[in-house]
This record gives C-alpha cells, sequence and structure tokens, in this order.
C-alpha cells in the first residue's frame, strides 16, 4: 500500500477501483480487492480514524469474512458472548438468545473495540502495492460513461485531482455523497429518540453477556466488551439534550443503578439517533454502494456492520473477476440482487427487535413482553430465540446461483460451512477457507472431481480462475486425488453430515454455493456454470453524470 497526496495528470483507467471511505467496510473491502490483485485508489476525507463509540457486535459471518481478508485469529480483540437476556421489569427475563455456539470455526457473537479493528484493517493494505490510500481527500463528484467512471478529487488544501477508474464504490457512510450524486433515496425511517452510548472501564462485578432492560421508562442495553470495558445505552427521555447527558455528572447518574459510578472511568461517550433505511438499488452502472452507504440498520440485532462486511465480500470477487477478463459484467448485476432483500431482512428483524427493546408505554410492555413470554412455553417459539432462529439465514432468493429440485444437500445460494481440514501435503489443522484461497472451487465429496472432466473443460475451469479439490473423509486411502488438490476432514461439517460422498459442488469464491448435484452430473454442472459466468454482458451502456466532474 503506498498512501499519498500526490496530484498527478490521469491516464485512462487511473486504477480498477475508485473506493471511496476508508471506514471498517471501506477497509475490509478494499483488503479483499488487494488480495485479488486489483488496482484500488482509497479515498478518505478524514485523516483520523473516529475514535467514538460505534459498533461493537460481530458474528460468526463477520469473523470470516474477516477471515477471507486476511485477518488471523488474535489480531484483534474480541469477547466470546455466551447468551442475550432481555429482562422486563413485569416479566423479568422474557427472552434468552443462546450464542455460546461456535459456527464455521468462529464464535457465534463477539464483542470488539472499533478503532483496533479498523487500525489493523488500515495496516494490512500495507501488504498490497496495488493499494494506494489517500487521506485527507474528498470526492467532488464523477461521471460514469459507460467504459469508466471519470472523478474529480478535492485535497484537504483545496486543489482537485482527477481519477478515471474502471468502477467506483461508495463506503461513504449513512451520509454518503456517491449515494445522492447517483440520485438514489435512501427509504426508511428515523427514530425519533437519541441514544447515550457510554464505554467505561474499571466496572465492578463486570457481566459476561449481553443484557437489554427493556423497561419503557428508560431502555438500557448493557455489554460486555474487550480491553475491560462494559459499554451502557441509555434512551434519552423527551427533553433531555444530548450536551447534558454527556457530561460526567449526568452519566454517572445514569450508571449509579448499576455500579458504584463513582469507581469507574468512563472512556468515552456519544448520542445517537438510530436509522432503518436502504437505498433503492445498491448499484447503478459502474457505481456501486455498500456499508451504511447502502443500508442502515438499528443497532438491536448487533448487524449493522456485518451487513456491511457482508456487502463487500459479495462485491470483490465480482469486481475482480470482471477486471481480470474472467467473467462477463452482467456478473456485477447480481451484487444488487443478492445483497439488497437480504439487507432487508436484517432491518426488519432489527425492528422487530428494537419493537422488544423500546416499548411506548407499560401496557405496551405488558402485551409483547408477555406474548414473548407465552411463545417461549413452546419449542417451536423458544426456538425462535434460543436457536438464533429468528435471524433470516444468509441465504439468497435470485442470484448467480442454480437449484435442481429434489438435489438440495448444500442449497444453492447459501454458504459452504466452513470446517477443519488438513491439507494432502501435510501439515497443520487449518480452516478450510485458508486452503480454497480467493478462487472458485470445484469440490469433490470423497471423489476426485477430475475423474469426470474431459481436459478442455478442466482447462478452461482454470482459466476462469477455478481449482479442482477432493473433500476426503478422514482417513480415506483409496480413490484419492494428488496430494496438492486434497483436503481431508478433521470434522463433519461437510462430510458426511451436510452432503453424501458422491457429491460435487461448485463454490464462488465468497464460498456462496454456485450448484451442487452427484459427480455423474458434474460435467454438466461445470459447462453451465462456465456460460453462465462468462456470457457476454447484455448490449448498451450506461452514462451518469454526478455532482461537479461533468464539468470538465
Amino acid at each position: 500500500m503506498s498512501t499519498s497526496t500526490a496530484h498527478g495528470a490521469p491516464s485512462p483507467h487511473d486504477t480498477d477501483v475508485l473506493l471511496v471511505g476508508l471506514g471498517p467496510v471501506g477497509a475490509a473491502l478494499a483488503n479483499l480487492l488487494g488480495r485479488f490483485g486489483l488496482r484500488v485508489l482509497v479515498i478518505d476525507k478524514a485523516r483520523a480514524i473516529f475514535e467514538k463509540p460505534r459498533a461493537i457486535a460481530l458474528d460468526n459471518e463477520a469473523l470470516r469474512i474477516l477471515q477471507m481478508a486476511g485477518v488471523r485469529e488474535g489480531e484483534f480483540q474480541v469477547v466470546a458472548i455466551p447468551q442475550v437476556q432481555y429482562r422486563s421489569p413485569l416479566f423479568g427475563r422474557f427472552a434468552r438468545i443462546n450464542s455460546a455456539g461456535i459456527v464455521d470455526g468462529h464464535p457465534a457473537l463477539v464483542t470488539f473495540y472499533q478503532p483496533e479493528l479498523e487500525q489493523l484493517l488500515r495496516g494490512k493494505l500495507a501488504q498490497y502495492p496495488s493499494v494506494e490510500v489517500r487521506l485527507g481527500v474528498a470526492l467532488n463528484g464523477f461521471m460514469d460513461d459507460g467504459s469508466g467512471v471519470f472523478a474529480e478529487l478535492t485535497n484537504d488544501d483545496g486543489s482537485t485531482t482527477r481519477v478515471r477508474a474502471r468502477y467506483l464504490v461508495g463506503a461513504d457512510g449513512a451520509s454518503s455523497l456517491v449515494r445522492r450524486l447517483l440520485g438514489f433515496e435512501f427509504e426508511g425511517r428515523s427514530f425519533q429518540q437519541d441514544w447515550l452510548i457510554v464505554d467505561a472501564l474499571d466496572v465492578p462485578d463486570p457481566i459476561d453477556h449481553v443484557e437489554f432492560v427493556c423497561d419503557p421508562r428508560r431502555p438500557s442495553p448493557r455489554m460486555v466488551a474487550p480491553g475491560g470495558r462494559q459499554r451502557w445505552e441509555f434512551m434519552l427521555k423527551p427533553g433531555e439534550q444530548a450536551e447534558e447527558m454527556e457530561s460526567p455528572q449526568a452519566v454517572r447518574r445514569l450508571l449509579a443503578p448499576w455500579c458504584d459510578s463513582e469507581r469507574i472511568r468512563i472512556e468515552r461517550t456519544a448520542v445517537y439517533r438510530f436509522h432503518a433505511r436502504e437505498a433503492r438499488r445498491f448499484s447503478e452502472g459502474r457505481c456501486f454502494l455498500v456499508g451504511d452507504a447502502a443500508h442502515i440498520t438499528p443497532p438491536f440485532a448487533g448487524q449493522g456492520l456485518v451487513a456491511g462486511l457482508r456487502d463487500a465480500a459479495n462485491l470483490a470477487w465480482k469486481l475482480a473477476a470482471v477486471v481480470h477478463g474472467q467473467a462477463g459484467e452482467h456478473v456485477l448485476d447480481s451484487y444488487d440482487t443478492e445483497r439488497r432483500p437480504h439487507a432487508r431482512k436484517i432491518i426488519r428483524l432489527a425492528r422487530t427487535l428494537g419493537a422488544l427493546v423500546m416499548p411506548r408505554s407499560r401496557p405496551a410492555a405488558f402485551v409483547i413482553h408477555g406474548l414473548v413470554s407465552l411463545m417461549r412455553v413452546l419449542p417451536a417459539g423458544r426456538a425462535l430465540f434460543e436457536d438464533l432462529k429468528l435471524k433470516p439465514a444468509n441465504v439468497f432468493d435470485a442470484g448467480l446461483f442454480w437449484r435442481a429440485r429434489g438435489r438440495e444437500r448444500l442449497r444453492a445460494g447459501s454458504m459452504l460451512p466452513q470446517g477443519w481440514v488438513r491439507p494432502g501435503t501435510g501439515g497443520a489443522p487449518v480452516l478450510s477457507d485458508d486452503v480454497l484461497g480467493p478462487h472458485w472451487a470445484l469440490i469433490g465429496f470423497g471423489v476426485d472431481p477430475a475423474q469426470a472432466l474431459p481436459a478442455e473443460l478442466m482447462q478452461r475451469w482454470q482459466a476462469a480462475g477455478g481449482k479442482l479439490w477432493q473433500w476426503c473423509q478422514r482417513g480415506q486411502a483409496q480413490h484419492l486425488a494428488p496430494p496438492q488438490r486434497r483436503l481431508e476432514a478433521l470434522d463433519e461439517a461437510l462430510l458426511p453430515r451436510r452432503v453424501p460422498i458422491g457429491w460435487v459442488a461448485i463454490v464462488r469464491p465468497d464460498r456462496c454455493v454456485l450448484a451442487e448435484g452427484p459427480i455423474e452430473d458434474c460435467e454438466a454442472l461445470l459447462r453451465e456454470a462456465l456460460e453462465r459466468i462468462s456470457a457476454p454482458a447484455p448490449a448498451g451502456g450506461v452514462h451518469r453524470v454526478a455532482g461537479a466532474a461533468h464539468a470538465s
């Protein structure tokens, strides 16, 4: 990575991707794009990481995406959360989420310290010579002429720079200039209440979980966080002003029922108003939106940053495949098709949980919390919360995949489970994503898919960036692929729990299953996959002028 504020005359396509915004989603996306070998110019008008308390929760999906972006276990602090409790002044604990499990090799739910993660992600960009970061630089405007995006940038000294990129990605937050210049409405609603966020240190008798006190008088979530931190969130009442409530005296008064507030250290405070909004589209032409620029999720589900990381994982490999000539531009259309419906489902989940957390009155609390308490009497109702059935699965309704009726073991359009494996070449056990790498994968379970493919088809697959793998059962001794294409399962994440021996799956670089079936269908599946990936994009282009860049 290079960091600069240099101004220079642009050549055709100065960069593959102009990425606007270097928050956590932008930084994760920049790492993914760098890993795929793209030329990336990242700009951010701020020179420093924002230190105020913001996102605090990540789930197993987010941790897996960070793993894909090169983040290793232990490189930033997390605290695994065993449970999430919901308490009512009328019913006591009326709901509980069991979050103590391990999914795809990662804890189901953790808390983290956002500035530390952002610093880590920015630091990792140094390993990618093709990624340039310019801080103190703002987007002024852009023009998409159908063959590239011409952008005008303003440096913090007032000078301007012009850049031509193949694609532009807006990761510039809730007030996204990219979204506004595209003319996309930001549909949804804002909650009327402000919330005071307090991060504290040296808290006596800290809790080890997340707890929502759903009191209509003042809802108050509380949770443990890394570095000996505890976080509280207090809904402000009508008439309470942010400046007044952020004062040390007011904060200690709010904390007094929970602990000896005079003994703790108040690290940071901030007042936010929560929103539930989404752009009407996440892409147009050569321009894309990710993270809060595309959607804002209220914090009650802990999914705001997680949703943005899903965007990054979905978009990065598609941009790389198109730039490298391994896929047609039509592949990029699937970004909006796949991500926007799921982001909407997550927003709905957060709003549902918000109704539990902040009922408008005691009668409303009695009805809502009472109904949930009754639901938990039944196994199906209890599973909604305790087994996280309430959370929408990350399964696409439509997009770049296909399903064959009666032949669904993994369910195309969902993520391939990650398991512990031992490479055929030897060495210590590793998580399977680390072996599969940033590539397409054709995986045979217990069988070598190469045995079912003609040489010319394997060459086409390799030219498209694909690899062949055999996922063996532990101790398998016959019908083995060469060691460099072999993985030995060390758990039952896939074989035989999810798939039988003799099954094959075509898996995208973001680990979404494109297609699956028996080994007898392997050749037909792969030919269909290559056709869907490489088919030419529809004729016609997009011409869009936004902001000041059209004035050239």
